[in-house]
């Protein structure tokens, strides 16, 4: 049964921010894994660039060919990311991406020569933690591994709670820095399809693996995810629903899907 008691530990909270485009270009990339890859882009126009929700989304644009107006580069495919980490006054951006499925977001952070032109669309807006969980649940597939790492950042050395992973094998592991009262894990989807190890975990939590007092969670992989996440945070776990996030990042067949904001 649902609640829809206001935690009193901590709010969520939206915050807007101005709409920037701006222009990047690909300065560094480093292979994480053999599916995973994180990429730096870098350009004047990254200098004052800020993201202030862990979950926030930013639209990438990826042309095939150096365009020669901005006009161009708003015209190339696009997919939105979370950001991972910037530096405002020296102007660069960390991204990571899972490569799956061949689409141009991966190709390009795959095999894009250093200097290839990216734009930047937002942040359009943030929704940030105020106050201090009592106790957290990350959870997600390799799409959500940069908010996760966002999140987990801001949790202090007291936090508890539980992050859990879901990857291909263990040569695809992609580990998250918590504090050590937040147990991770490493989920192997081995051959299932994406989505189907985590919905399985999910469902295997019951009322006594909630951590005591007011929890955040958020919980994103694949839409299929959505329907699990909220019956264990609204049935099970009883979290009123303003204190957790569930989001279906990706849609199996549809390349241009993105998460509602």
């Amino acid at each position: 049964m649902s609640s829809t008691t206001i935690p009193a530990s901590f709010r969520l909270e939206r915050r807007p921010l101005d709409l920037r485009f701006r222009m990047t270009r690909l300065a560094a990339r480093q292979w994480l894994t053999p599916g995973y890859v994180r990429v730096r882009l870098a350009g004047e126009d990254l200098r004052g660039f800020d993201s202030l929700g862990a979950d926030d989304h930013i639209r990438v644009f990826f042309p095939d060919s150096a365009p020669e107006t901005v006009e161009q580069l708003r015209a190339a495919p696009s997919r939105e990311y979370t950001p991972l980490g910037w530096d405002a006054e020296a102007g660069w951006l960390d991204l990571e991406f899972a490569i799956h499925g061949g689409g141009v977001a991966a190709s390009w952070a795959a095999t894009a020569e250093l200097g290839a032109v990216a734009g930047v669309g937002g942040p359009r807006g943030s929704m940030i933690i105020t106050g201090r969980p009592d106790g957290w649940l990350l959870a997600g597939d390799e799409t959500a591994v940069p908010a996760m790492r966002r999140y987990a950042r801001s949790m202090d050395a007291a936090s508890v709670g539980r992050i859990i992973v879901e990857v291909a094998d263990a040569d695809h592991e992609l580990p998250i820095d918590a504090p050590a009262g937040v147990i991770v894990e490493q989920l192997h989807r081995g051959t299932d399809a994406a989505g189907v190890a985590l919905a399985r975990r999910l469902n295997a939590l019951t009322p006594a693996n909630r951590p005591d007092g007011d929890v955040f969670a958020f919980v994103a992989a694949e839409q299929a995810i959505v329907k699990p996440a909220r019956a264990l945070l609204q049935e099970r776990w009883a979290l009123p629903t303003d204190a957790f996030v569930t989001k279906g990042y990706w849609k199996r067949g549809e390349s241009e899907y993105h998460a509602p904001h």
